[in-house]
Protein backbone atom coordinates (compact mmCIF):
# COMPACT_ATOMS: atom_id res chain seq x y z
CA UNK A 1 0.00 0.00 0.00
CA UNK A 2 1.19 3.11 -0.32
CA UNK A 3 1.29 5.48 1.99
CA UNK A 4 1.07 2.89 4.59
CA UNK A 5 0.70 3.26 8.40
CA UNK A 6 1.65 0.09 10.86
CA UNK A 7 0.47 0.11 14.30
CA UNK A 8 0.57 -1.78 17.06
CA UNK A 9 -2.00 -2.72 19.48
CA UNK A 10 -1.37 -1.65 23.36
CA UNK A 11 -2.74 -3.38 26.02
CA UNK A 12 -5.89 -1.27 25.98
CA UNK A 13 -7.59 -2.10 22.87
CA UNK A 14 -6.89 -6.10 23.12
CA UNK A 15 -10.47 -7.79 22.48
CA UNK A 16 -11.40 -4.73 20.91
CA UNK A 17 -12.42 -5.21 17.17
CA UNK A 18 -10.52 -4.13 14.47
CA UNK A 19 -12.54 -1.13 13.26
CA UNK A 20 -12.56 0.27 16.83
CA UNK A 21 -8.79 -0.13 17.41
CA UNK A 22 -8.26 1.92 13.79
CA UNK A 23 -10.18 4.79 15.09
CA UNK A 24 -9.04 4.86 18.52
CA UNK A 25 -5.43 4.87 17.54
CA UNK A 26 -5.79 6.99 14.67
CA UNK A 27 -8.50 9.57 16.38
CA UNK A 28 -11.03 8.71 13.66
CA UNK A 29 -14.75 8.44 13.66
CA UNK A 30 -15.79 4.42 13.33
CA UNK A 31 -17.13 5.19 9.57
CA UNK A 32 -13.54 6.71 8.36
CA UNK A 33 -11.79 3.32 10.06
CA UNK A 34 -14.14 1.53 7.90
CA UNK A 35 -13.89 2.85 5.35
CA UNK A 36 -10.00 2.19 5.41
CA UNK A 37 -11.27 -1.36 6.08
CA UNK A 38 -12.28 -1.55 2.45
CA UNK A 39 -9.50 0.20 1.25
CA UNK A 40 -7.87 -2.66 2.68
CA UNK A 41 -6.07 -3.25 6.20
CA UNK A 42 -3.27 -6.55 7.48
CA UNK A 43 -3.24 -7.63 10.45
CA UNK A 44 -0.54 -9.48 11.36
CA UNK A 45 -0.41 -9.82 7.28
CA UNK A 46 -3.24 -11.51 6.80
CA UNK A 47 -6.67 -9.30 5.70
CA UNK A 48 -8.89 -7.90 7.94
CA UNK A 49 -12.65 -7.56 8.54
CA UNK A 50 -14.30 -5.36 10.05
CA UNK A 51 -15.42 -7.73 12.56
CA UNK A 52 -12.31 -9.22 13.44
CA UNK A 53 -10.93 -9.01 17.40
CA UNK A 54 -7.17 -7.48 17.65
CA UNK A 55 -4.72 -8.53 20.66
CA UNK A 56 -2.05 -6.54 22.44
CA UNK A 57 1.17 -6.79 20.42
CA UNK A 58 -0.40 -7.44 17.15
CA UNK A 59 0.62 -5.21 14.12
CA UNK A 60 -1.97 -3.51 12.10
CA UNK A 61 -0.84 -2.18 8.61
CA UNK A 62 -3.72 0.35 7.11
CA UNK A 63 -3.72 2.71 4.64
CA UNK A 64 -3.12 6.21 5.81
CA UNK A 65 -6.34 8.11 6.40
CA UNK A 66 -7.05 10.97 3.37
CA UNK A 67 -7.02 14.47 5.81
CA UNK A 68 -10.00 16.01 6.14
CA UNK A 69 -8.03 19.17 5.05
CA UNK A 70 -5.32 19.56 2.38
CA UNK A 71 -1.80 20.30 3.75
CA UNK A 72 -0.29 23.52 1.79
CA UNK A 73 3.42 24.68 3.29
CA UNK A 74 3.05 28.06 5.08
CA UNK A 75 5.62 30.32 7.30
CA UNK A 76 4.56 29.89 10.37
CA UNK A 77 6.58 31.35 13.68
CA UNK A 78 7.56 28.91 16.21
CA UNK A 79 10.70 27.65 18.15
CA UNK A 80 13.05 24.11 17.12
CA UNK A 81 14.36 23.18 20.16
CA UNK A 82 16.08 20.40 18.48
CA UNK A 83 16.98 19.08 14.74
CA UNK A 84 19.31 16.46 13.03
CA UNK A 85 18.22 13.60 10.37
CA UNK A 86 15.64 12.48 12.18
CA UNK A 87 14.09 14.10 14.69
CA UNK A 88 12.78 17.65 15.25
CA UNK A 89 11.76 18.63 18.55
CA UNK A 90 9.05 22.16 18.45
CA UNK A 91 8.49 24.33 21.75
CA UNK A 92 5.04 25.26 20.51
CA UNK A 93 3.82 28.40 21.36
CA UNK A 94 0.53 28.61 22.24
CA UNK A 95 -2.79 29.15 20.34
CA UNK A 96 -1.03 27.56 17.21
CA UNK A 97 -3.32 24.82 15.74
CA UNK A 98 -1.67 21.28 15.16
CA UNK A 99 -2.61 20.28 11.99
CA UNK A 100 -5.46 20.66 9.65
CA UNK A 101 -8.94 19.73 10.71
CA UNK A 102 -13.03 20.60 10.43
CA UNK A 103 -12.56 24.34 10.68
CA UNK A 104 -8.94 25.23 10.21
CA UNK A 105 -7.36 25.29 7.05
CA UNK A 106 -4.57 27.36 7.60
CA UNK A 107 -1.88 28.60 9.78
CA UNK A 108 -1.03 25.49 11.63
CA UNK A 109 2.09 24.01 12.62
CA UNK A 110 2.12 21.35 10.39
CA UNK A 111 1.75 23.81 7.53
CA UNK A 112 4.78 25.36 9.44
CA UNK A 113 6.77 22.83 9.38
CA UNK A 114 6.39 21.64 5.68
CA UNK A 115 7.33 25.00 5.04
CA UNK A 116 10.76 24.85 6.92
CA UNK A 117 11.11 21.27 6.34
CA UNK A 118 9.69 19.92 2.56
CA UNK A 119 11.52 16.62 3.32
CA UNK A 120 8.47 15.97 5.69
CA UNK A 121 5.87 15.54 2.97
CA UNK A 122 5.46 11.30 2.37
CA UNK A 123 6.23 10.87 6.49
CA UNK A 124 3.78 9.65 8.53
CA UNK A 125 -0.07 10.83 7.94
CA UNK A 126 -1.09 12.89 5.62
CA UNK A 127 -2.14 16.64 6.48
CA UNK A 128 -0.01 16.06 9.55
CA UNK A 129 3.51 14.99 8.16
CA UNK A 130 5.68 14.08 10.63
CA UNK A 131 3.83 14.85 13.67
CA UNK A 132 3.65 12.14 16.31
CA UNK A 133 1.53 13.53 18.74
CA UNK A 134 -0.08 16.56 19.51
CA UNK A 135 -0.84 19.33 21.51
CA UNK A 136 -4.20 21.21 22.10
CA UNK A 137 -3.96 24.89 20.73
CA UNK A 138 -4.15 26.74 23.80
CA UNK A 139 -1.18 24.18 25.35
CA UNK A 140 2.51 24.93 24.81
CA UNK A 141 5.21 23.20 24.85
CA UNK A 142 7.62 20.49 23.42
CA UNK A 143 6.12 18.66 20.54
CA UNK A 144 8.44 15.70 18.65
CA UNK A 145 8.37 15.29 14.77
CA UNK A 146 9.45 12.03 12.75
CA UNK A 147 11.87 13.29 9.71
CA UNK A 148 12.23 10.13 8.31
CA UNK A 149 9.55 7.29 7.58
CA UNK A 150 11.65 5.04 10.06
CA UNK A 151 12.12 7.69 12.49
CA UNK A 152 8.29 8.43 12.46
CA UNK A 153 7.71 4.54 12.90
CA UNK A 154 9.97 4.28 15.85
CA UNK A 155 8.97 7.72 17.73
CA UNK A 156 5.34 6.36 17.23
CA UNK A 157 5.59 2.63 18.13
CA UNK A 158 7.57 3.96 21.24
CA UNK A 159 4.55 6.55 22.29
CA UNK A 160 2.21 3.34 21.90
CA UNK A 161 4.50 1.40 24.05
CA UNK A 162 4.43 4.11 26.91
CA UNK A 163 8.61 4.52 25.93
CA UNK A 164 8.12 8.11 25.69
CA UNK A 165 7.94 10.24 28.90
CA UNK A 166 5.79 13.01 28.93
CA UNK A 167 6.67 15.76 31.76
CA UNK A 168 3.92 18.66 31.91
CA UNK A 169 3.42 21.73 33.95
CA UNK A 170 -0.14 22.37 35.17
CA UNK A 171 -1.67 24.66 37.50
CA UNK A 172 -5.12 24.09 39.08
CA UNK A 173 -8.29 25.24 41.13
CA UNK A 174 -7.39 23.83 45.00
CA UNK A 175 -5.02 22.67 47.13
CA UNK A 176 -3.65 18.96 47.84
CA UNK A 177 -3.33 16.68 51.06
CA UNK A 178 -0.63 14.33 49.83
CA UNK A 179 2.58 15.85 47.83
CA UNK A 180 1.89 13.06 45.36
CA UNK A 181 -0.50 11.27 43.68
CA UNK A 182 -2.19 8.94 40.54
CA UNK A 183 -5.31 9.17 39.09
CA UNK A 184 -6.23 5.54 37.27
CA UNK A 185 -10.01 6.39 35.56
CA UNK A 186 -10.77 5.57 32.23
CA UNK A 187 -11.63 8.39 29.54
CA UNK A 188 -13.92 8.22 26.47
CA UNK A 189 -15.75 10.67 24.45
CA UNK A 190 -18.33 12.49 26.36
CA UNK A 191 -22.26 11.31 25.11
CA UNK A 192 -23.92 14.25 25.93
CA UNK A 193 -20.84 16.83 24.20
CA UNK A 194 -18.93 14.68 21.52
CA UNK A 195 -16.25 17.51 21.44
CA UNK A 196 -15.45 16.67 25.58
CA UNK A 197 -14.05 13.61 26.80
CA UNK A 198 -15.16 11.96 30.56
CA UNK A 199 -14.39 9.50 32.61
CA UNK A 200 -16.39 6.42 31.31
CA UNK A 201 -16.70 3.14 33.03
CA UNK A 202 -16.13 2.14 28.99
CA UNK A 203 -13.34 4.42 28.46
CA UNK A 204 -9.66 3.58 27.50
CA UNK A 205 -6.89 3.01 30.61
CA UNK A 206 -5.54 6.43 31.01
CA UNK A 207 -3.27 6.98 34.13
CA UNK A 208 -2.14 10.48 35.24
CA UNK A 209 0.54 11.01 38.24
CA UNK A 210 1.16 14.42 39.08
CA UNK A 211 3.46 16.41 42.12
CA UNK A 212 3.03 19.24 43.63
CA UNK A 213 5.64 21.97 43.09
CA UNK A 214 4.58 24.94 44.52
CA UNK A 215 1.57 25.75 46.36
CA UNK A 216 -0.45 29.18 46.81
CA UNK A 217 -2.64 28.53 50.11
CA UNK A 218 -3.90 32.31 50.01
CA UNK A 219 -5.07 31.61 46.35
CA UNK A 220 -6.59 28.04 46.70
CA UNK A 221 -3.99 27.12 43.51
CA UNK A 222 -1.29 25.00 43.20
CA UNK A 223 1.42 23.95 40.57
CA UNK A 224 1.85 20.80 39.88
CA UNK A 225 3.96 17.98 37.77
CA UNK A 226 2.59 16.25 35.67
CA UNK A 227 3.64 12.54 34.06
CA UNK A 228 1.44 11.05 31.78
CA UNK A 229 1.64 7.08 31.73
CA UNK A 230 -0.91 7.11 28.76
CA UNK A 231 -1.71 10.02 26.51
CA UNK A 232 -5.79 10.44 25.86
CA UNK A 233 -7.10 13.86 24.50
CA UNK A 234 -7.47 16.37 26.97
CA UNK A 235 -6.38 13.64 29.56
CA UNK A 236 -5.12 16.30 31.96
CA UNK A 237 -8.27 18.67 31.79
CA UNK A 238 -10.11 15.53 32.40
CA UNK A 239 -8.24 13.88 35.13
CA UNK A 240 -7.78 16.90 37.00
CA UNK A 241 -11.44 17.98 36.75
CA UNK A 242 -12.84 14.43 37.76
CA UNK A 243 -10.72 14.80 41.36
CA UNK A 244 -11.94 18.80 41.66
CA UNK A 245 -9.03 20.23 41.04
CA UNK A 246 -9.58 21.78 37.40
CA UNK A 247 -6.49 23.25 35.52
CA UNK A 248 -6.68 27.28 35.73
CA UNK A 249 -8.30 28.82 33.10
CA UNK A 250 -10.04 25.83 31.56
CA UNK A 251 -12.91 26.70 30.24
CA UNK A 252 -14.20 23.69 28.41
CA UNK A 253 -14.09 21.68 32.13
CA UNK A 254 -14.47 24.04 34.51
CA UNK A 255 -16.66 26.85 35.37
CA UNK A 256 -14.48 28.26 38.27
CA UNK A 257 -13.35 31.89 38.34
CA UNK A 258 -9.70 32.67 38.33
CA UNK A 259 -7.93 33.99 41.26
CA UNK A 260 -5.51 36.03 39.12
CA UNK A 261 -5.66 37.47 35.56
CA UNK A 262 -4.99 34.34 32.91
CA UNK A 263 -4.76 34.59 29.28
CA UNK A 264 -5.00 30.46 28.79
CA UNK A 265 -5.34 27.06 30.16
CA UNK A 266 -2.59 26.81 32.61
CA UNK A 267 -0.78 23.70 31.13
CA UNK A 268 2.68 23.30 29.71
CA UNK A 269 4.78 20.28 27.95
CA UNK A 270 7.84 20.82 29.55
CA UNK A 271 9.90 17.75 28.94
CA UNK A 272 10.52 14.87 27.00
CA UNK A 273 12.26 11.88 27.55
CA UNK A 274 12.84 9.26 24.39
CA UNK A 275 15.23 7.01 22.83
CA UNK A 276 16.40 8.73 19.57
CA UNK A 277 15.39 6.88 16.90
CA UNK A 278 18.13 6.64 15.31
CA UNK A 279 21.14 6.64 17.41
CA UNK A 280 18.73 4.62 20.38
CA UNK A 281 20.45 7.15 22.88
CA UNK A 282 18.89 7.78 25.85
CA UNK A 283 17.79 12.16 25.20
CA UNK A 284 15.59 14.15 26.81
CA UNK A 285 14.47 17.90 25.67
CA UNK A 286 13.29 20.61 27.67
CA UNK A 287 11.01 23.70 26.87
CA UNK A 288 11.12 26.94 29.37
CA UNK A 289 7.79 28.22 30.50
CA UNK A 290 6.23 30.57 28.70
CA UNK A 291 6.27 34.33 29.48
CA UNK A 292 2.66 34.31 29.47
CA UNK A 293 2.82 31.66 32.46
CA UNK A 294 5.52 33.34 33.87
CA UNK A 295 3.46 35.75 33.88
CA UNK A 296 0.75 34.48 36.40
CA UNK A 297 3.78 32.49 38.84
CA UNK A 298 4.64 36.30 39.47
CA UNK A 299 1.20 37.81 40.06
CA UNK A 300 1.19 34.61 42.23
CA UNK A 301 4.32 34.95 44.14
CA UNK A 302 3.75 39.27 44.55
CA UNK A 303 0.52 38.37 46.40
CA UNK A 304 2.13 36.24 48.37
CA UNK A 305 4.89 38.66 49.54
CA UNK A 306 1.91 40.72 50.41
Amino acid sequence: MANTLKLEVPEELDGDRVDKAIAELLDLSRARARSLLEEGVLIDGAPAKPSDRVRSGMILETPAPAPLVELSPEPVDFEVIHEDESLIVVDKPPGLVVHPGAGRAGGTLAAGLLHRYPDLEGVGEPGRWGLVHRLDSDTSGVLLVGRTKEAYKRLSADLAARRIGRTYMALVHGLFATQTGTIDAPIGRDPARPTRRAVLAGGKASVTHYEVATEYPDEGLTLLEVRLQTGRTHQIRVHMAAIDHPVLGDRLYSTLNSPVITPRIFLHARRVDLRHPATGEEVSFVAPMPADLVEVLEQLEARAAG
